[in-house]
């Protein structure tokens, strides 16, 4: 039997996954750079195993992948975290030679990371897009600043979630707006801010090595931190072939292999899905497909062992996903409208209601949650992230 490695552990995705492939009968390893995992106290986790940082020293945490994969610690990894796939991706060739990793080469990794070049190449595809200028000049932005409508978005090209993202409201604004932007993140985007009233869309899809789709999944944002942009803490299944179709049509144009994320917000002025950008990896939303019926972990696993595997054409629609802690309570905090939500925050059980995390089968992943939480107190970060969800570089 396989073993498959499930990176960043410390992740709330990292536990849907964990418990998709432990229930198939295979044996998964679950790794992170910390101790105090949430992946590594589930059930399902096999062997917890502590990995040296892939941001601090990349060159390390490659060698112990190399290490790890030589004495056949695992044959299958799944890098599911930017921190992780950057090394993985960029070094795939040598580690393809000991393990299975589902993942692309580097150059189309980073296009699909790239928000600047996945918009232009999806402008060439036909797919909607907001309007949007990569800026070179000084020049440049006072054009903006007079011909364009306000508020705008200044957007980084590479973050995750809304990290370093700013809304502009004046053309006076925009030069220093932008300038303090471009200091934390180079050469941002600037682009046309799509008003609220519209839904926030994601198009889950696993693609094999031929560019065909294997399954896909669309789910429709309910509530999300910080209230005003930000990941999801409440979802629901939907369906939507027109948006799927934009969605494999883009991922087809990068010449995409493994799971993505398309997402797309609906413009209220015209009634048009556009184009937010492409999360190239396996998404904080994953237990929500699995609880209706499209197990994208265990579908990757056999595409990277078989090298294919039949399409999986439906699932269930309505079906709700939560984050409730920190996630759903943070945005019950946040929102004015709190007594008002619908479905309400006290709506706890439901036949269609599911738990990023809560599972009466595995709570192990809970307690690690906890341990994490109280070892991250003292770092100013931690409250920043959590509590406050600043967006500011």
């Amino acid at each position: 039997m396989a073993t498959v490695l499930v990176t960043d552990a410390k992740q709330r995705k990292s536990v849907p996954i964990i418990r998709s492939l432990g229930r198939r009968g295979l044996r998964v390893a679950a790794g992170d750079d910390s101790r105090f995992s949430l992946g590594c106290h589930s059930r399902y986790c096999a062997q917890g195993l502590v990995y040296p940082s892939p941001d601090e020293t990349p060159e390390q945490f490659l060698d112990w992948l190399l290490r790890q994969a030589g004495r056949r610690a695992f044959e299958v990894l799944f890098p599911i975290d930017e921190r992780t796939l950057n090394v993985v991706t960029r070094h795939l060739e040598v580690l393809s030679a000991l393990v299975v990793a589902p993942v692309v080469a580097h150059p189309t990794y980073l296009l699909a990371r790239d928000k600047g070049q996945t918009l232009a190449l999806a402008q060439e595809a036909g797919i909607p897009c907001p309007r949007t200028a990569v800026v070179e000049s000084a020049g440049q932005l006072e054009t903006i600043a007079a011909a364009w409508e306000f508020p705008l978005v200044i957007k980084p090209r590479q973050s995750s979630g809304s990290r370093g993202l700013v809304y502009v409201s004046k053309p006076e604004e925009l030069s220093s707006a932008y300038q303090r932007v471009d200091r934390a993140y180079p050469q941002p985007l600037v682009q046309e801010f799509i008003p609220p009233g519209g839904d926030a869309l994601g198009v889950e899809i696993l693609m094999n090595r031929e560019g065909e789709p294997r399954a896909t999944f669309v789910h429709r944002r309910l509530r999300e931190y910080p209230v005003t942009g930000g990941p999801s803490t409440l979802r629901e299944s939907i369906w939507a072939p027109d948006l799927v179709e934009l969605g494999v049509r883009l991922l087809k144009a990068m010449g995409w292999f493994g799971v993505a994320m398309v997402e797309f917000k609906t413009d209220p002025r015209d009634g048009q899905p556009k184009l937010m950008e492409v999360n190239p990896k396996f998404w904080g939303s994953i237990a929500l497909p699995i609880a209706a019926g499209v197990d994208f972990p265990y579908l990757l696993y056999r595409l990277a062992i078989e090298g294919d595997v039949e399409p999986v054409t439906g699932y269930r629609v309505g079906i709700r996903c939560r984050w409730l802690i920190p996630g759903d309570l943070l945005h019950f905090i946040g929102n004015p409208q709190r007594f008002r939500l619908e479905p309400s925050f006290f709506q706890f059980r439901d036949d269609n209601l599911y738990y990023d995390l809560l599972d009466w089968d595995d709570l192990g992943p809970l307690g690690g949650m906890a341990c994490s939480a109280l070892a991250s107190l003292g770092k100013p970060d931690f409250w920043r992230k959590h509590l406050w969800g600043s967006r500011g570089p």
